[in-house]
């Protein structure tokens, strides 16, 4: 899987305070390095990595993804909660750009590649990720949106027997196969836009995918679309690395003083509220029906 009620829906306020107060932290001087449109915080070359280029962060995401990369080339993004969040590591680690290679999700969690120094693409830690690659703690929760075509009927007690999309090797697709057991067959789709065309053209009827992700679509012209809710699941995101990092040690050490400065928080109010265009925290839950 790749909403945040949790984090988006923390005291706001306090974590900006928080964010502006590390800006303000001194030590070293700070050099005119830009990444994109973000604002950086912190302290310029506090972490030393060893990078896989040379001056450089080399990021790995899932393109297209708004709210948390704005742009829909690896070369044109600028802004967005997980891009911004790279680009603050990058400056604490004293590297002057970000690398953003977009990679399709299920090559990205295999564990078959290390030509990155880690991947943000809303990846949730999960125990069979976890045996091919390593993961930081987590810096955003989780949940399970459910979206269907605007004027359809369909909700948590007959899900089950519509024709289902799910995004191919995410953890959505397990929890459907697993939990809402299905009586139509669950079509898996390589990437986002294919999985939302399918559900307004017809193919499948509904959609079970990241809250996160699902929430921009609604707010997009002529969606035709509608989340009618999300399924807990105790999860959260987390940054991957190769198996085995020599990095992880430090890269884990940023993540949780982006954390506890309020860095995150400030990037989730900023970037993912204005994606999502409501409050996840306000959406409704849903339970999974017995299906015997």
């Amino acid at each position: 899987m790749r909403a945040a009620a949790a984090i988006v829906s923390l005291a706001v306020s306090g974590a900006l305070i928080a964010a502006a107060s590390a800006c303000d932290q001194g030590g070293t001087e700070s050099p005119d390095v830009h990444y994109g449109d973000c604002q950086v915080t912190g302290r310029y070359g506090e972490f030393h990595l060893t990078p896989k280029t040379r001056d450089a962060l080399t990021v790995k995401t899932t393109l297209p993804a708004p709210g948390w990369w704005n742009g829909d080339s690896a070369d044109s993004i600028r802004s967005g909660y997980e891009y911004c969040m790279a680009a603050n590591i990058a400056y604490r680690s004293g590297l002057d750009r970000v690398k953003v290679k977009n990679t399709p999700f299920p090559d990205v969690v295999s564990g078959r590649t290390r030509d990155f120094d880690l991947a943000l693409a809303q990846i949730t830690i999960t125990r069979q990720r976890s045996k091919v690659a390593d993961f930081s703690p987590p810096y955003l929760s989780s949940t399970l949106g459910l979206m269907i075509r605007d004027g359809e009927k369909i909700n948590q007690n007959n899900v089950r027997d519509v024709p289902i999309g799910v995004s191919e090797g995410t953890t959505g697709e397990q929890f459907v196969e697993k939990r809402l057991k299905p009586t139509k067959p669950v079509t898996p789709f390589r990437n986002d836009p294919d999985l939302i065309a399918a559900l307004k053209d017809g193919k499948v009827d509904a959609v079970v995918h990241d809250t996160t992700i699902l929430l921009a679509y609604p707010q997009k012209p002529d969606s035709r679309t509608r989340l009618v809710g999300q399924y807990r699941t105790e999860q959260g995101y987390g940054a991957l690395y190769p198996k085995g990092s020599p990095n992880k040690e430090e890269l884990d050490r940023i993540i949780r003083q982006l954390i506890d400065d309020g860095t995150l928080a400030k990037l989730s109010a900023v970037y993912l509220g204005a994606a999502f265009g409501r409050d996840p925290a306000k959406i409704p839950y849903l339970t999974v029906e017995d299906g015997s």
